[in-house]
């Protein structure tokens, strides 16, 4: 590799490096230690020891060259080899194209500059075909080859950064380095002798966590497969971690949430993955999280500054956010103040001319914002102005000017004018008012005590918007906090749930969408839709505005018009009950909007066929409870208790648990604070009811305990009539239990638990989300297993090992792969079978590492052949269960099971004729042809393709489930029967060639090679024979003739006597009557024969074969 000049010291050097070759410009040095025999002793290990230690690859690699000139004593490094042919070009290189020129210039400051510039040439045009961008840091380039050195991984695979730092093998620390690409965590070191190599796919990472103990004050624990790895004595441990945790959960991204994936441009090009862009990246979620934005908004600038805060009169100090169509600001205690300004909501952009620096935004609703002390405000106001095209206005102007209501439509604003055009054309079929005030309208002339407290809510609320603002860019500070904590009013519920949760913003983003939704969706029938129907009447059955078909209605077009946008998502229970209490308080356009903030940002993957999101949240869950309740911890023997308790809370925000007066309250909390609310009030209720949990037996008492405990949590100031109150069922009373109130119970959250803060909850999502995706995992091969175990001979455990080698070829086609068009990424609602499938190529890798058959000369035609059998849907795809059935008959089979499969390859529909393109190349097939060659006869119409895909899997078009192809295909796996030999097709001339060619290949290598070669050559001569008898017996005018010369009856037969009838036979099918076998003859025939039926029924270590596969796999990859 050529190198940035640098200059070196060569008095210190000699002592590591040897002088191999020199001339008057240029010296090639080798390190002290190569090369020599045994290692170079004592000083090859301590020389191979600081190499791994130090940075630069210039240094480590065993061979360089420097540059010199006659009578200057300094020396510059342009290139290192890491074995003698690389640095040999490079040496040989510089001779014919650099030597010759040299002697041209006068002086030796020209001849410096000339190599300089040629070497720096030579880097410039190896960049362009690297991963190394040019403007990489030289030492991330070094580092780049070092890596590729050490670790043999294929060029597709990108480097993303590299760490110095300790593993801990043992009690022992190894100093080395730790590399992080797209795929892999990878680790090297070299200590006196002792070397250490690490290479760990994301992929298979089930723990990741930062950890401290008396010996290692702090570390990253990585869990894999079972297997503990702790690296320690980072430089920036939290930068590490934080790159670490990013890598694992796009990996994941990418194998199990495929559509994400593909929709999402920087993941899918592994070449846009950088350190600086993960960063970036990581950036921008938690501006989105945590100012409620859109995902697509991009965090582009930050600038700290003040932001005037009018009605507090004084300067709050913070950070300004800029996104493409936002401007947010946060003060640096979170709590304190935050804004958000959206760009189209701005009027006007002004810098003042004094020393404050100021930035001054007006928008509408006679409001203006002053940020001061920012930081090259100039070219900030002027890139503003261009993003909004907003004008300049004078600052006193704006206090003069007409307040804009939030309810009013701006006649020059085309935006709002489409919203109101498609809100009047659809008003017919959509409710344009919430549920509420249809069946619940106030009563202004008798209020009561609750009503009157509903009015001083009311009240209090309109005080702070008279300071704070109203819309989407108030001020938010604790005030709001406590007045939300208190429970918000029901007539500004659904207008500031809107506002809270950022789905204000998507609708003004998507005027007329929920219309045009709608009308698109009706009558759709699927899967979704039936069970959207069935679940109804089951939403709030007990409130009027379900019992009626106004209510019904809405729910049904929301539910619907979701399941369209989102198919992915379709339809999940527990979305019936949040969407009814959504349509309660907010029109019905602004319920499908706040659906989609819960659906698609607030709760990710909690609403899906395996609701990760939900379990992730459990698992965080838990982690708290250990964290705060230890006393709770040490007495449930099982924590899987609270999961299985609190998954309808995380489902349902509390709705389907507590009353749904006081259920309102949580979900006030939670549009404001997101999952950290409903985090908190979980473990204030366990805190609540402590004592009673401990003094419980079993998990039956625990749960009946909290059930009754929901059931007496009220919300004492609710306005809502007691016929829709279900905490009122309950007399006093009757009831011997201490009531709660929900507003109580939501204020000692916060107290308690409020500083657990957003950064940790994110934290512990992704460290348990890793956890929950291995559990799923583990769950889906323990069935798999369970299922194919009853049909093979191989024990559990082979099984288990082959599983992993079988998932993990596939795998490594998602890393480098992404473009196959027959590989189908996993989807977890397929059967447990069809998750996970292998194409030609991938399976022709495994046959390589596994069969043993593998060391035959034609083995590519036999795995092509193998794939071609076991693809009985003709889709170019096998599953797990295929692919242990082959490789069970290969080892456990008797002899006439793996005689009865090798015929089957040779017959249709598996063999087909291989023509080779490239004869140079052996018995040896490109993937091209592999791929090829296996979709050879298996084309089928599109429509006979997809009814047997239909049949094959009933669940696999996600439409109506057909339980009537279950129950046929259950029916049909009931009655298969033991396959006769008898009805077997006979083997033609040509296939029985290759058969026989195939048995001498079988035999080559093999200890007892001679007496195979004589019994096949009897039994083919035998077989010859017998139809030659037989032909004559029923034609005794036809005779058989040049038959004989098509196999050799002794010795080896050689590849032009075995060619030639191949080429002769179809030219003359009338000419000369074909001549054809039954497996019975062969099977006979071969009987006789003790050294083949020895060779086939000889035991072979499957465990062996296994091991060497797990070692190899990732190395035979590379290759390919």
């Amino acid at each position: 590799m050529w190198l940035k000049p640098e200059e070196v010291l060569l008095k210190n050097a000699l002592k590591l490096w040897m002088m191999e070759r020199s001339n008057d410009y240029f010296v090639l040095q080798r390190r002290r230690g190569y090369g020599e025999e045994g290692g170079g002793g004592l000083t090859g290990l301590l020389v191979g020891t600081l190499d791994s230690v130090l940075d630069s690859t210039a240094k480590v690699a065993p061979f360089r060259i420097l540059h010199q000139t006659p009578d200057s004593q300094v020396y510059l490094s342009i290139a290192c080899g890491a074995d003698r042919e690389e640095i040999t070009k490079h040496w040989e290189w510089l001779e014919e194209n650099i030597m010759k020129t040299l002697s041209v210039f006068d002086s030796n400051e020209d001849i410096t500059n000339f190599v300089q510039g040629k070497i720096r040439g030579l880097i410039a045009e190896e960049g362009k075909h690297s991963f190394a961008k040019e403007d990489d840091p030289e030492k991330f380039r070094e580092a780049l080859l070092k890596f590729e050195k050490c670790f043999g991984l294929p060029e597709q695979e990108k480097l993303v950064t590299y760490y110095s730092c300790s593993y801990w093998k043992g009690r022992v620390p190894c100093q080395g380095w730790l590399y992080l690409s797209t795929n892999f965590l990878s680790f090297y070191s070299f200590l006196l002798g002792s070397e250490i190599k690490l290479i760990i796919s994301w992929d298979a990472v089930s723990k990741l966590e930062k950890t401290s103990n008396v010996i290692l004050t702090e570390s990253i624990h990585v869990c894999s497969q079972g297997e503990n790895h702790y690296f320690s004595m980072f430089l920036h441990i939290n930068q590490t971690y934080l790159l670490m945790e990013q890598l694992a959960n796009y990996a994941i991204k990418r194998i199990f949430d495929k559509e994400t994936f593909d929709n999402d441009p920087v993941l899918d090009d592994p070449l846009q993955i950088t350190k600086r862009g993960l960063e970036n990246r990581a950036h921008s979620e938690q501006f989105n999280a945590f100012f409620r934005l859109p995902k697509e908004e991009t965090l582009k600038e930050v600038h700290e500054c003040f932001l005037w805060v009018p009605f507090s009169h004084f300067n709050t100090h913070g950070k300004m956010c800029l996104s493409e169509n936002y401007i947010c600001f946060a003060s640096h205690d979170g709590n304190l103040c935050s804004v958000i300004i959206p760009l189209r909501e701005v009027l006007a952009i002004d810098k003042t001319n004094d020393s404050s620096k100021s930035v001054i935004i007006s928008v509408k609703g006679k409001t203006a914002f002053r940020f001061s002390e920012v930081k090259e405000f100039e070219q900030l106001v002027a890139k503003l102005r261009l993003k909004c095209g907003a004008t300049s206005t004078q600052y006193h102007d704006i206090s003069t000017e007409v307040p804009i209501s939030s309810d009013s439509i701006d006649p020059s604003d085309d935006t709002d004018v489409q919203s109101l055009t498609c809100q009047r054309e659809c008003s017919k079929t959509v409710n344009t008012e919430a549920l509420m005030t249809v069946f619940h309208p106030q009563n202004l002339e008798t209020l009561d005590s609750k009503m009157l407290k509903e009015k001083m809510k009311e009240q209090s609320w309109n005080i702070l918007f008279s300071e704070c603002g109203r819309g989407v860019s108030m001020f938010r500070t604790k005030k709001t906090r406590d007045l939300v904590v208190r429970g918000i009013p029901e007539t500004l519920r659904g207008e500031l749930w809107m506002l809270f949760s950022g789905a204000v913003n998507d609708m003004a983003a998507n005027p007329g969408y929920y219309a045009e939704v709608v009308e698109q969706s009706l009558g759709t029938y699927n899967l979704a839709t039936e069970e959207i129907e069935r679940d109804l009447r089951r939403s709030l059955p007990e409130h009027p505005a379900f019992q009626s078909d106004t209510g019904i209605s809405a729910l049904r077009r929301v539910l619907t018009a979701y399941a369209f946008r989102n198919p992915k998502i379709g339809y999940c229970q527990a979305m019936n009950i949040l969407t009814s209490v959504l349509l309660l308080y907010a029109k019905e356009e602004e319920a499908f909007w706040l659906l989609v903030a819960v659906c698609e940002r607030m709760l990710p993957d909690y609403f899906n066929r395996r609701i990760i999101g939900a379990l992730v949240d459990q698992a965080v869950f838990e982690e708290l409870i250990r964290d705060h309740l230890p006393q709770l911890t040490e007495h449930m023997t099982d924590m899987t208790f609270f999961s299985s308790i609190s998954l309808s809370w995380f489902l349902t925000l509390f709705i389907s648990v507590l009353p749904i007066e006081s259920a309102v309250n949580v979900v006030d909390c939670f549009f404001y604070d997101g999952i950290k609310a409903i985090l908190q009030l979980g473990l204030a209720i366990l805190d609540y009811n402590l004592d009673k949990l401990l003094a419980c037996k079993d998990d039956a008492e625990a749960v009946t305990a909290l059930n009754r405990f929901f059931n007496n949590v009220t919300n004492k100031d609710s306005p809502l009539p007691s016929s829709v109150q279900q905490g009122s069922n309950v007399s006093d009373e009757k009831s011997s239990h201490i009531r709660v109130d929900i507003t109580d119970l939501i204020r000692e959250s916060n107290e308690k638990y409020g500083n657990i803060c957003y950064e940790n909850i994110h934290s512990m999502r992704c460290r348990n989300r890793l956890y929950v995706i291995q559990t799923l995992e583990e769950t889906t091969k323990q069935n798999v297993l369970r299922v194919v175990s009853q049909d093979v001979k191989l024990s559990l455990h082979e099984l288990d090992e082959l599983y992993v080698i079988f998932k993990k070829e596939l795998f490594f086609s998602y890393y480098w792969c992404l473009s196959s068009p027959v590989l189908k990424h996993h989807d977890p609602s397929l059967p447990y079978l069809e998750q996970y499938q292998i194409d030609c190529q991938q399976f022709r890798v495994l046959y390589h590492l596994l069969s043993p058959w593998a060391h035959s000369a034609n083995r590519d035609s036999l795995a092509l052949w193998t794939f071609r059998l076991l693809d009985e849907n003709s889709d170019c795809l096998i599953n797990f269960k295929e692919f242990s059935s082959a490789i069970d008959i290969m080892y456990n089979g008797s002899f006439t099971e793996k005689l009865k499969l090798l015929f089957k390859l040779h017959i249709s529909p598996a063999y087909t004729e291989v023509q080779y393109k490239d004869p140079s190349k052996g018995d040896e097939l490109s993937k091209e042809e592999l791929l090829y060659f296996s979709q050879l006869h298996v084309s089928k119409p599109a429509k006979e393709k997809e009814a047997k895909s239909a049949k094959n899997s009933p669940e696999k078009e996600k439409e109506k489930v057909n339980i009537q192809a279950y129950l046929s295909q259950w029916q049909d796996e009931l009655l298969k029967k033991e396959e006769n030999i008898k009805d077997l097709p006979r083997m033609n001339q040509s296939q029985f060639i290759q058969f026989s060619k195939t048995l001498y290949n079988l035999f080559h290598g093999d200890p007892e090679e001679e007496s195979l070669y004589q019994a096949i050559a009897v039994v083919t001569s035998l077989l010859l024979r017998m139809e030659e008898v037989g032909r004559k017996l029923h034609s005794p005018t036809s005779a058989m003739k040049g038959l004989s010369g098509a196999v050799c009856v002794s010795g080896v037969p050689s590849e032009g006597q075995a060619e030639k009838p191949l080429e002769k036979e179809p030219s003359s099918p009338r000419e000369e009557p074909q001549w054809s076998f039954a497996f019975e003859q062969i099977l006979a025939s071969l009987l006789n024969e003790p050294a083949l039926v020895k060779f086939f029924e000889k035991s072979i270590d499957l465990k062996a074969k296994l091991e060497n596969a797990k070692t190899s796999q990732l190395s035979s990859r590379t290759k390919k």
